[in-house]
């Protein structure tokens, strides 16, 4: 097991966002390991980014992404959904990347339970990781680099030919330069 360390998310949030691809999300409950590699990520680039939750400033609910780069940003949206987002760059400069999508690598019987679907379905948008992995508001502000409960480590690498590029989803509200800038990445092809 290699832990991403703190190092790893202070660098900019779209070197973060791609480098990201291809490392495996990893959700401790008690003796239960399930994860899955990532395979969808979106950045969000501070104050200046009209998309980004810290585009107006500090809030108590975003207070997290202004703090140390690795921690998790977990914030509830649409009264329903959580999302998870790793926070990145130099601590006061708030900056995260929203993980979108994972492909499941263990633990995916207990996935399907908790979401109750099976196979694409499963893990293909941010707030089914949070309901398959079972992450939700206690994990704000948690240190991604402990090695306990939620943490990222190595697993596959992915070639930057295989890395898609594009404008990131569901972000109306944000200014055109935001809304086209090409701050979502995927992986072309899924081989686990």
């Amino acid at each position: 097991m290699s832990i991403l360390n703190r190092k790893f998310y202070e660098r900019g949030t779209l070197e973060v966002a791609k480098a990201l691809l291809g490392k495996k999300l990893v959700r401790q409950i008690n003796r239960l390991e399930l994860s899955g590699m990532i395979v969808e990520t979106e950045a969000y680039c501070g104050e200046t980014d009209s998309a980004c939750h810290a585009h107006r400033g500090k809030t108590p609910r975003n207070v997290v992404m202004f703090g140390k780069p690795g921690q998790a940003y977990v914030y509830f949206t649409y009264g329903i959904h959580y999302m998870l987002n790793l926070v990145t760059e130099a601590e006061g400069n708030p900056c995260a990347v929203l993980v979108r999508a994972i492909v499941p690598v263990m633990g995916v019987k207990e996935m399907e339970a908790r979401r109750k679907r099976k196979g694409s379905e499963l893990t293909n948008g941010p707030a089914k990781i949070c309901q398959a992995l079972n992450i939700d508001k206690s994990l704000n502000g948690w240190d991604l680099t402990l090695g306990s409960k939620l943490w990222v480590e190595n697993y596959k690498k992915i070639p930057a030919k295989s890395i898609l590029t594009t404008p990131r989803i569901g972000i109306n509200y944000a200014k055109d330069e935001h809304r086209e800038a090409l701050w979502r990445f995927l992986v072309k092809s899924l081989k686990v």
